[in-house]
């Protein structure tokens, strides 16, 4: 009697399970957190930057044939796709409860297909097919095709949604956008349940900005201060152009961030970064870095010498130059970034119309050069430790580590030799009382450069020295030290 009982509740289950609905879900913002076609478009322009030019050919045959085009180029790494975690979460759920599962989505099938057998979780694709763009009301045919009368439930997040809510049995949301929000509660769609798997927009935006790096851009202020020309008016001067650069910085991080989006995904560390997790749409990025950049060409056009504005446009084209090509040529990409804080200081020299001696070039030449050095240096460090492989296109190998430790060592020393010479100099009698004591900074410079390399050396160094160098308490005692000695040379 009692399996009879058991045999009957089996039965009873399994025909509740096969009357649920079946659960249709969304692929772009919703069971990604990303637009799927735009990170698509952002691989094609770093891997293949002339095919973006024919865009306007492929958008004459609709949205449907960009896809297909854009797939045929480009092949997105589904396993780091940023997924809802707790969207995914209830699926697997759901599926182990035997429920028909169904992604539905204008992406192109090739690439839906492929995340749906990543998954493994899913009965069925809907996606465009190169002639019809499966969003919308086009969606909600095709999934009256498939399913005839019978209700199915939904989970969507973005305005092209709304059609499929509507008429779901059940609507579910997935990091909605406001605009669906409030559309929905306007036609007294009641939703069932949301999955939220986001970072704020405010937060997001601001880490997309990397206000930190803007603390390269104080070099713009040291032609002025070694010069002794603190002046309100040339300090002004280079404070605009400070805002300036760091705009134009800013711009260039998020391309920089857009172009290396599918990279970053891999990395242990840059897969939080916004765009590579999701938290931040790619067209919001284009919108951020459009518009930082022509707010700091006008500073430098209105405000500043026209020479500021020919280093601001050398430092742009640089940087842009770096991102799309040469950070994958070895040994060009370190040398550039070394040369791109030189450009600061001639930017900053330009701005407030104050020389900068061959001193200083020769300088910051040999220490910008073993402060990239130890930036590659410390990834592949940092890389061996794990026990990980590469996997970010720089072009350097594992068994180069040795060898860039040579090339940085040998320039961070080389630079305290020409600091050397310049106390040395005749320059130095003119702007320093007591130009003896500068030589106290010498042996503070080999402290700081010799522990940077040693910590790079344990894996203790963080990857950016730039981030180290502001905050480490050692290295800020250190620079502390560096001023004071320094004043006590001019005035005391």
């Amino acid at each position: 009697m009692g399996e009879t009982s058991l045999s009957q509740a089996t039965v009873q289950q399994v025909g509740q399970e096969l009357s649920r609905p079946p659960l249709c879900v969304d692929l772009d913002g919703t069971l990604v957190k990303s637009d799927t076609l735009m990170d698509s478009l952002m691989v094609l322009a770093r891997t293949h930057p002339w095919d973006v030019l024919r865009l306007p050919a492929w958008l004459m045959g609709g949205r449907a044939r960009v896809k297909a085009e854009v797939g045929a180029r480009v092949a997105l790494d589904v396993r780091h796709l940023p997924y809802n975690r707790a969207l995914v979460e209830y699926l697997e759920a759901e599926r182990g409860d035997g429920r028909r599962l169904y992604l539905t989505t204008g992406a192109d099938q090739a690439l839906a297909k492929r995340i749906a057998d990543h998954l493994g979780i899913f009965d069925g694709v809907l996606a465009s097919d190169g002639k019809t763009n499966r969003t919308g009301s086009t969606k909600l045919d095709g999934l009256r095709e498939i399913f005839g009368d019978e209700h199915y439930d939904y989970v969507g997040n973005a305005g092209p949604d709304l059609p499929l809510l509507e008429k779901a049995h059940a609507a579910m949301l997935a990091n909605p956008t406001p605009t669906l929000r409030s559309r929905l509660r306007a036609r007294k769609v009641e939703v069932e349940r949301e999955f939220e798997d986001r970072s704020p927009r405010a937060r997001a935006v601001l880490k997309a900005l990397r206000l930190h790096q803007w603390a390269k851009n104080i070099l713009i202020f040291l032609p002025l201060i070694l010069a002794h020309s603190l002046r309100l008016d040339l300090v002004v001067k280079a404070a605009v152009a400070f805002a300036s650069f760091s705009l134009c910085a800013s711009a260039t991080y998020i391309v920089n961030d857009l172009l290396d989006i599918e990279a970053d995904r891999r990395h242990p560390t840059k897969r939080q970064r916004p765009f590579a997790a999701g938290d931040l749409p790619v067209t919001a990025g284009v919108g951020i870095s459009a518009g930082f950049l022509t707010l700091a060409v006008a500073l430098a056009a209105l405000l500043l010498p026209g020479a500021f504005l020919v280093w601001l446009l050398v430092y742009l084209v640089t940087t842009l130059s770096y991102s799309l090509y040469l950070k994958r040529v070895v040994l060009a990409d370190v040398i550039l970034l070394s040369g791109l804080y030189t450009v600061r200081m001639l930017a900053g020299a330009a701005a407030t119309a104050t020389p900068i001696s061959q001193w200083l070039g020769a300088f910051s030449l040999f220490l910008f050069l073993s402060l990239a050095m130890v930036k590659r240096f410390s990834e592949l460090q940092n890389t061996r430790a794990r026990g990980q492989t590469l996997a970010n296109g720089r072009g350097y190998l594992l068994g180069d580590i040795e060898q860039l430790r040579s090339f940085g060592t040998a320039s961070a020393y080389a630079s305290v030799v020409v600091f050397s010479f310049y106390i040395g100099g005749h320059d130095v009698t003119a702007l320093y009382r007591h130009p003896v004591r500068l030589w106290l900074i010498t042996p503070l410079m080999i402290l700081w450069l010799s522990r940077v390399w040693l910590l790079a050396s344990r894996g203790e160094l963080d990857e950016d020295p730039v981030i180290f160098a502001v905050t480490d308490r050692i290295s800020l005692l250190i620079g502390v030290a560096v001023a004071a000695i320094a004043s006590l040379a001019v005035f005391f």
